[in-house]
């Protein structure tokens, strides 16, 4: 029926169909709403989606009560995909088109406008109590010195802890905020930033249920993003795990993707990234071993603090209508850093004064205060299993993320492994689902201003073992490009020409077809066009 209906509108492209949010869902109040953002968790990073070696049995439980999107996208990268999850807008149209870097041009401010409104703030408007922990990275502005009408408190949320930089240290993170106010780690001398999320997170919970009116809290965690920093407890626990290396392990994960039903067999492995050595040519093994190890013992202690929230929202009585949303932010990420690389997030000293050694030193072991490090592309393509490239690009290892969904008075999954779904779905789509299952209006204006039309639309239907409507998704991030239609994708790096891929066959895109269907391509790129158009993209501001 799907590739019938695709057919008919690849020759006539019938116009998206936009659900309309205020509908409501089959319970009697409104649900609490808890949405979770991991940072640069590639797509097979969890036990749920593939991982066979990094822990997370807290969100393997969430996944087998509740369901798995195996076709759900982000924006590409970490601010943009923030700026829709919270708007239901494509990020262009909030501002923040790519990071927080001001392009002088209304798609790329690096900042909120006003021409778009949070869900905080629409919840906040209909009674609900509104909490965020963990990191903003949606405004240019990070000083108290500057302004801070993009803070979280000005755009919704009643109470806030975290980060308002994109990344940064684990045990000293820059820009480290209690609602307006910066206030560093000198609250705890013990500090680890991914624990001091879930922590703050809890709190919010006990303060929630003091209150009879539904919660709306937003936990938005840096984990796994670099630098790799771990607690030795979780890193020691990890030493030797990836002794296989790297092509062994992409293999595994593989199979095991296909023996849970995430992917389909036919779809092949993608290749290799080939910068990469065969793990038996690599040098430094020991090293490498490391990063991996680092990187895993971060996604094991962000499991750990989703396990207390969890935990905590259940304590409370609030479980059964809570309706909680984990994803990643985009796909994992592949950069290198330099020896002597800079920038507001790098500290130059630990917290006890020691210099901190940046840059990806093979005679330097990652993990600790005194270092800055990442795990780069060999690992980065591990965790995006099976699919090629990384954050940034349009491809599938770049925008294809986990979506893990629970809300017990509404979902009722297989209780052996949890449902797993095949629709197709975006961030745009978060903000609309909450409007939803609140019975929130979204209104043509907010705050005095007039606000773009919500782009998403709800899951709702998915929870409910529906089929969403049929519509073109489209991305654009540092000028790499893309769109997806039903089973075609076609997508294309900086300045490159479009690629074609049908998803159906050939998800891990190794087989492009555009040669063969410059119908489809045209017919595609016409729509790319005329949404890029529409946004205010602008490529060539931001691409090399």
């Amino acid at each position: 029926m799907r590739i019938a209906i695709l057919c008919l509108a690849i020759l006539g492209f019938a116009s998206s169909s936009r659900a309309q949010p205020g509908t409501g869902a089959a319970t009697t109040q409104r649900p609490n709403i808890l949405i979770v953002v991991a940072d640069d968790l590639g797509f097979s990073d969890l036990n749920c989606y593939g991982a066979e070696v990094i822990e997370t049995p807290n969100l393997t439980a969430l996944a087998k009560s509740g369901v798995r999107f195996t076709q759900f996208y982000s924006a590409g990268g970490g601010c943009p995909t923030r700026a829709s999850l919270l708007t239901g807008l494509y990020a262009h149209q909030t501002g923040v088109g790519q990071t927080l870097v001001d392009y002088k041009a209304p798609g790329y401010r690096g900042n909120l406008n006003d021409r778009c409104a949070t869900i905080a703030e629409r919840l906040a408007s209909a009674g609900y109590q509104t909490f965020m922990a963990g990191k903003w990275g949606l405004t240019l502005h990070v000083d108290e010195r500057s302004p801070q009408h993009n803070w979280p408190l000005q755009r919704g949320f009643d109470h806030y802890f975290g980060t308002l930089l994109g990344a940064g240290d684990y045990f000293n993170p820059a820009t480290l905020s209690r609602g307006n106010e910066l206030v560093g780690r000198k609250e705890n001398a013990d500090f680890y930033y991914t624990e001091a999320i879930g922590q703050e997170a809890v709190s919010m919970l006990d303060k929630a249920v003091q209150n009879p009116a539904p919660f709306f809290l937003y936990v938005s965690f840096t984990a796994p993003h670099w630098p790799l920093h771990a607690r030795p407890v979780l890193l020691d626990a990890y030493r030797g795990r990836f002794a296989m290396g790297w092509d062994e392990l992409r293999a595994k994960r593989h199979q095991r993707m296909i023996d849970m039903g995430i992917i389909h067999r036919y779809w092949k492995l993608s290749a290799r990234d080939p910068r990469v050595l065969a793990w038996f040519d690599v040098p430094f093994k020991d090293w490498h071993q490391r990063r991996m190890e680092a990187y895993a013992a971060q996604v094991e202690s962000m499991d750990q603090a989703v396990g207390k929230i969890l935990e905590k929202v259940k304590q409370l009585g609030r479980d059964q209508n809570t309706l909680v949303m984990f994803l990643s932010d985009n796909g994992a990420g592949g950069e290198e850093i330099l020896p002597g690389a800079s920038g507001p997030e790098i500290p130059r000293k630990t917290s006890r004064g020691v210099a901190v050694q940046v840059g990806n030193d093979p005679q330097t072991m990652p993990g600790d205060e005194g270092t800055y490090q990442s795990y780069g592309v060999p690992w980065a393509n591990v965790s995006n299993t099976p699919f090629r490239s990384y954050k940034g690009s349009c491809y599938e290892g770049g925008i294809a993320v986990p979506l893990v969904i629970r809300w017990p008075a509404v979902i009722r999954p297989s209780l052996a492994t949890g449902d797993i779904t095949r629709e197709i779905a975006h961030a745009i789509d978060v903000a609309a689902t909450c409007y939803d299952v609140a019975g929130v209006p979204y209104p043509q204006r907010h705050d005095g201003h007039a606000i773009e039309p919500l782009e998403g639309t709800s899951l709702l239907p998915a929870f409910l073992g529906k089929e969403m409507p049929l519509r073109p998704l489209f991305f654009e991030y540092e000028g790499n490009r893309a769109a997806r239609y039903g089973k075609w994708k076609i997508v294309a790096l900086n300045r490159a020409s479009w690629e074609l891929y049908d998803m159906n066959a050939d998800r891990t895109e190794t087989t492009d077809v555009a040669g063969q269907n410059a119908a489809v391509v045209g017919r595609m790129s016409s729509l790319y066009d005329e949404w890029a158009t529409r946004v205010g993209v602008q490529p060539w501001l931001t691409g090399e």
